[in-house]
């Protein structure tokens, strides 16, 4: 990290009580700066008894914020929370869609109802995210992380222009093992716990119980594909998604989830080793946001790398303008489970810069 470009800089830490943004306040304070900490404070409704670790992480925060000598402040943004990003949620499950949560929390609370709150007073705003920026020919990019596996790029690809421009990601050049291994040299308090699963903010809730919370239970039928025969049911589409294959309970399989009918309120499913119909080589994105400009003006082909899940693996494919903010994918490989609502997160050709995201259409 090059302190001399943080000189003079009002800088604000989100500090979550996770080893990542703890050590994100150590690397900033051996730098020589004391900057601000915010816990967000998110948490479930106060009539709902879901296990929540929240208590735990502030305990954890505040520990850290004190041993580097910087103030702790707790924001709440638990009325944003909910009626923004659970919001976008239940409409896009409800639809068929397949929303991703995490995404939108970091446009939306982040680096967005935090900034309202607090953040608006400072030049940068720092996170415990694996990510980088950098400056290419005089604008900030979102770059990856050396870490193939933590890279967190996708999860930021749908945040503002202005937004980016104002994030700082301390430990996005170091590998996660590093990271771990700063904390524990630096005795800090949380140097050996997990790291956090599931939606961002819910800790321990599942995704299952959290849909189920607003949508209830819809059975319906589940058939094969190929010939129509019952499988069995499903109590509610909202709790599959294209391409799952874990989780269905159905005998006789391996089987596949490969498609919705949400009129019918029918669950398509496949059966075999990764069926052919669990495959898409091309899909159309739309509401494409690009994070600091759209580099391909006056392009009507582009070569791209991509990928629609958070795993390590990028893929090769050729962008097809389609419209304004919108793109047809024509991937190079078979890609497994696309399914609308999904974001497409866009990189160069060596998938270093990260251009954006838009939203799976099919």
């Amino acid at each position: 990290m090059d302190y001399e470009l943080l000189k003079d800089k009002r800088i604000a830490v989100l500090l979550s009580g996770g080893v990542d943004s703890s050590v994100v306040v150590y690397e900033l304070a051996r730098g020589g700066f004391r900057p601000d900490c915010f816990y967000i404070k998110i948490g479930p409704e106060e009539s709902e008894e879901w296990d929540c670790s929240s208590e735990e992480d502030l305990e954890m925060a505040t520990a850290v914020a004190a041993r580097y000598g910087c103030r702790l402040e707790v924001v709440d943004c638990h009325k944003e929370y909910w009626n923004q990003v659970t919001r976008y949620t239940m409409e896009k499950v409800r639809a068929g869609f397949t929303p991703n949560p995490d995404v939108m929390c970091n446009r939306l609370i982040k680096f967005g109802a935090f900034n309202e709150k607090a953040g608006h007073d400072y030049d940068l705003i720092a996170t415990g995210h694996y990510a980088r920026t950098e400056i290419i020919d005089g604008m900030k990019w979102l770059t990856t992380s050396p870490d193939p596996v933590k890279d967190q790029t996708d999860f930021l690809a749908q945040i503002h222009d202005w937004q980016l421009k104002k994030a700082l990601f301390p430990i996005g050049g170091l590998m996660k093992e590093e990271v771990r291994a700063t904390a524990e040299r630096e005795r800090l308090i949380n140097a050996r716990r997990k790291d956090s699963q599931g939606i961002c903010f819910l800790g321990k809730i599942n995704y299952n119980d959290y849909i189920r919370r607003y949508l209830g239970e819809n059975p319906g039928d589940v058939l094969e594909l190929e010939t129509g025969k019952k499988i069995g049911r499903h109590k509610g589409l909202w709790f599959h998604t294209i391409g799952q294959r874990h989780g269905l309970g159905f005998g006789g399989g391996p089987w596949y989830a490969v498609k919705k009918d949400m009129q019918a309120n029918i669950l398509y499913v496949s059966k075999g080793y990764e069926p052919a119909t669990a495959y898409k080589k091309d899909f159309n994105i739309h509401g494409f946001n690009f994070l600091t400009c759209d580099p391909w003006q006056g392009q009507a082909s582009i070569n791209v790398t991509f990928k629609i899940r958070h795993t390590p693996e990028f893929h090769k494919a050729t962008l097809e303008r389609a419209g304004k903010a919108a793109f047809a994918v024509h991937s190079e490989d078979m890609i497994q489970g696309v399914a609308p609502g999904q974001f497409c997160t866009v990189y160069d050709e060596e998938h270093h810069k990260c251009v954006g995201s838009g939203e799976i259409c099919i």
